[in-house]
């Protein structure tokens, strides 16, 4: 009885633990608001916002393709005129591992200069770019944010900066996950406190720049005053 009873036991935890292998996951937070697109109306998708390099009427449409038939809610960009233009939502996080994803495809694409991505409106953050006419694919990055947080502007792109184009995106299924770390090999990777570090180095905007760029103005002054006065003639001296 012993032995039998001891057999259940170790029956019972090795079917604990393969339930528990196979069971499941609960899906990680999404922190995009209707990051499935799923709510909207007319051409607006809630939650998402449009803009644009060029901001005339006739450059670019956007489109909020509503789930039908089984299939996905989708956003879609349209440029007609070189653009870059793109679907644009501000999301608020702490600090921390994050992956930003999207399903994309591109339609008639310009080859040669950016094409759809997900990126964050910082300088070079980016997924890898979809030109030409592609197949659903999931492209995206690794977002590293400080300690003090941060908010990211996420944006579902058709061109970049510099890189004005024309053609069509469709996004689907964006993600914005917490992560503990980026798989080993991952990439890309970006450390948003680097970037915008990077962007604001040097003295410029710093306050030690700024009294040190009067003293040299005030400087600049003195001597000026100075050679100005020598060159007058004694009599005409105030």
């Amino acid at each position: 009885m012993r032995r039998s009873g001891h057999a259940i036991r170790a029956l019972a935890i090795a079917g604990g633990i393969l339930l528990s292998a196979y069971a499941p996951r609960a899906p990680q937070r999404n922190f995009l608001n209707n990051g499935d697109f799923r709510r909207g109306s007319g051409a607006s998708c809630d939650g998402w916002r449009t803009d644009a390099w060029i901001l005339d009427p006739g450059a670019t449409t956007y489109s909020w393709i509503a789930p039908h038939a089984g299939a996905p809610a989708e956003l879609e960009i349209d440029t007609h005129r070189d653009n870059d233009a793109r679907w644009l939502q501000a999301v608020p996080l702490g600090p921390g591992w994050y992956h930003v994803s999207v399903e994309a495809r591109a339609e008639n694409a310009s080859k040669y200069f950016t094409g759809a991505t997900i990126s964050a409106l910082e300088d070079g953050i980016a997924s890898p770019d979809l030109r030409e006419t592609t197949d659903w694919r999931r492209i995206g990055f690794y977002l590293r944010v400080g300690a003090r947080g941060a908010d990211v502007d996420i944006a579902l792109r058709l061109g970049g900066y510099m890189n004005l184009t024309r053609g069509k995106a469709f996004f689907r299924a964006a993600r914005v996950e917490r992560v503990s770390a980026p798989p080993p090999g991952a990439e890309p990777v970006f450390d948003l406190d680097a970037v915008r570090q990077s962007e604001t180095s040097g003295p410029i905007g710093r306050p030690w720049s700024l009294v040190a760029t009067f003293a040299a103005y005030a400087l600049i002054g003195i001597c000026g005053w100075i050679i100005f006065r020598r060159t007058i003639p004694d009599d005409r001296r105030g």
